[in-house]
């Protein structure tokens, strides 16, 4: 009988200030897969630069060193509670001297803070947290950001937005060393859908409206419009000013014209009618003001990253669900 191969190191780095829960999900996630019974297909590590780390609420006693994680094949660095904390030098040493020995890489959420800061995705894109997106992109120019996806696989080195999108990432990485069966069973077992991408959207909290300097007015009255039709030249008369000057205030004051503006504006508003409704795609097109479910449907894939229909499965509260409102 020929030996079993040795599993694959899957080193997960432990740092003063981690977000315990990314730090969790990875170890969840890869000590569930098996191969052909109880075979392990990987070997997890938590590694650290002291024996003691400290989260906000508990502490940890770690088993392995950074020697550990410079020796593994996947590096998973989980996200950091504080994205302005000073990064110890020795870890993004640890980390690139990793990638030197040909280990994947991997953040999951704030991770990326790290990753950037040792210069591994530098010339790449990156996404993270949506909330901390704009944050990267001013700190580590070299970098292209994307809020807009779950996962981003550039190879040796990917990176996953919030924690959720971090199983998302970790089921992708499975599917690549194991293939779709073995992934697809991990995925039963923790009790999760496979059948996210990288390329989906995050969903992103949709604040309110913003009322903003002299626009405040004209706001208030396009959310009004929403459902009628609505033309540069109609807002700038209800502005009483030129069209030129408004645009120009919409990009001074919000950094979008008014017309994408005015897109987002019924995005949202569908968002909102999908989340508390059952009304059919037709009906919140029209009260969106997007005319025709192809007009809603093509502008709200490529807002939110996924169909009407999608998101209300993932975002209808019980009461729609059930039929009601």
């Amino acid at each position: 009988m020929s030996p079993q191969p040795k599993p694959h190191k899957v080193a997960i780095l432990a740092f003063h200030g981690v977000v315990a829960f990314d730090l969790t999900l990875p170890i969840e996630m890869f000590e569930r897969v098996r191969l052909g019974g109880a075979q392990r297909a990987y070997q997890v590590m938590v590694c650290a630069q002291s024996r003691v780390v400290r989260t906000e609420h508990f502490d940890l006693q770690v088993k392995w060193d950074l020697n550990d994680l410079i020796n593994a094949d996947t590096v998973i660095v989980p996200g950091l509670v504080d994205i302005a904390a000073p990064i110890p030098k020795v870890l993004l040493d640890a980390l690139k001297a990793a990638a030197d020995a040909g280990a994947r890489i991997a953040s999951v959420c704030t991770g990326s803070f790290i990753l950037a800061a040792s210069g591994l995705l530098d010339g790449l894109s990156a996404t993270t947290h949506w909330m901390a997106a704009s944050a990267l992109a001013a700190q580590y120019p070299a970098i292209t950001v994307d809020p807009n996806v779950l996962f981003i696989d550039n190879g040796q080195v990917l990176t996953s937005a919030g924690a959720s999108a971090g199983l998302d990432l970790c089921l992708h990485m499975i599917r690549q060393d194991h293939g779709a069966v073995v992934a697809a069973d991990t995925a039963r077992l923790a009790v999760m859908p496979l059948e996210r991408v990288g390329g989906q959207a995050q969903f992103i909290v949709h604040e309110p409206i913003e009322s903003t300097g002299t626009l405040q007015q004209l706001q208030q009255w396009i959310e009004q419009q929403l459902d009628q039709p609505l033309t540069l030249e109609q807002m700038a008369d209800q502005a009483s000013i030129s069209t030129r000057t408004l645009s120009r205030r919409f990009r001074e004051q919000l950094g979008v014209t008014p017309l994408q503006w005015l897109l987002h504006a019924r995005v949202r508003r569908a968002q909102c009618i999908l989340e508390t409704t059952q009304m059919s795609v037709e009906q919140v097109a029209v009260k969106a003001g997007f005319g025709s479910p192809t007009s809603l449907r093509e502008h709200f894939r490529r807002v939110v990253g996924t169909s009407p229909q999608a998101y209300r499965n993932a975002f209808s509260d019980g009461q729609s669900r059930k039929g009601g409102r």
